[in-house]
């Protein structure tokens, strides 16, 4: 006579639970600012467009700073932060030198603050920037769940270990995407980002002479751009000179990056290991292959990914603070 009571307490204990889970993932919505500040796409929209005019590379820049944000401490602008080469994630060996673009975040949070001060947060306008990034790159469109808030700390320790690193072994990398949520498909998808932007040498010379040791360069690098690259990066450089990621398809948001990687043609070890590695075999090589001959499932599975990343433990409601400056907290 006992059990149905059991089983309603039980049911209302689910019921309660999926309410309170649905009440935060409901917390981001497409419509957030709607009211508040109905014109912030366009705004940032026009900032974006005017930045990949005046330099292309801008695109794969903005980009990444959303992927390098959300990493640590989640989405909430903390790589923002000014501060000391001790306290400032801009200071980590994943940024510093690296990550850029903090100008063009800067005019974009001017603009938005002459159409409604004090509404937007930094790192929502990181996120429109990132997928207008893609979407001026000929990739494709999403609709950007907003209602972040930022953060009030940058977390260099977290910086230095959470962000996965280009000489990272692949069991390494797909740990990292791990801890923030983030499953095998978001690892090959997001990584596909790598369609756009430019590598400096120092991200990838250790492959072109003594690779681990063995006095030879890496071998699941194509020899002709072994060849090109050690002309671009010689022994003597400062490890600065550039090459795009994607050679052949530079500043184009498409699937080629995939095949790049078919052919050896992955310009860092961390790229080339989705395909090349033995750990791949039974991860994340059927993927490249997939995303490599149908491009619409790439973009449908990195718009997903996308979405994903930037749902990674937002501050929202009265957590954080709507900064007005990007670089500091209010």
């Amino acid at each position: 006579m006992k059990r149905p009571c059991n089983n309603l307490v039980l049911y209302s204990k689910i019921m309660i639970f999926l309410m309170l889970f649905l009440c935060v993932n409901s917390q981001l919505t497409q419509n957030f600012y709607s009211k508040t500040c109905p014109n912030l796409l366009k705004i940032v929209r026009k900032e974006v467009q005017s930045a990949i005019k005046n330099e292309m590379r801008m695109a794969a820049s903005l980009l990444r700073l959303h992927f390098h944000d959300c990493f640590v401490n989640g989405c909430d602008a903390s790589l923002l932060l000014d501060g000391n080469s001790n306290t400032s994630e801009k200071f980590t060996p994943a940024n510093l030198n690296s990550a850029r673009g903090y100008e063009v975040i800067d005019n974009i949070k001017t603009a938005v603050e002459n159409a409604c001060s004090g509404v937007v947060s930094c790192a929502d306008i990181l996120a429109i920037a990132a997928r207008d990034s893609v979407l001026l790159s000929g990739g494709p469109f999403w609709k950007v769940l907003l209602g972040r808030r930022d953060g009030l700390a940058a977390n260099f320790s977290g910086s230095s270990n959470a962000l996965p690193a280009p000489f990272d072994p692949l069991n390494t990398i797909i740990s990292k995407f791990e801890a923030v949520g983030l499953n095998l498909t978001d690892v090959v998808s997001l990584s596909g980002a790598h369609t756009i932007g430019l590598a400096r040498c120092t991200s990838f010379d250790s492959r072109l002479r003594n690779f681990n040791g063995t006095n030879s360069p890496d071998t699941t690098l194509d020899t002709t751009l072994v060849s090109e690259l050690q002309n671009l990066c010689p022994s003597t450089s400062d490890g600065n000179n550039t090459t795009p990621l994607d050679r052949n398809s530079t500043d184009l948001f498409d699937n080629h990056y995939f095949k790049n990687l078919i052919n050896g043609r992955g310009v860092l070890e961390s790229d080339q290991i989705l395909f090349s590695s033995d750990d791949a075999m039974t991860t994340t090589k059927t993927l490249v292959e997939t995303y490599s001959n149908n491009s619409m499932v790439f973009f449908d599975d990195f718009v997903n990914s996308m979405i994903k990343m930037g749902n990674i433990s937002p501050l929202t409601g009265s957590d954080g603070e709507i900064r007005t400056n990007c670089r500091v907290v209010n």
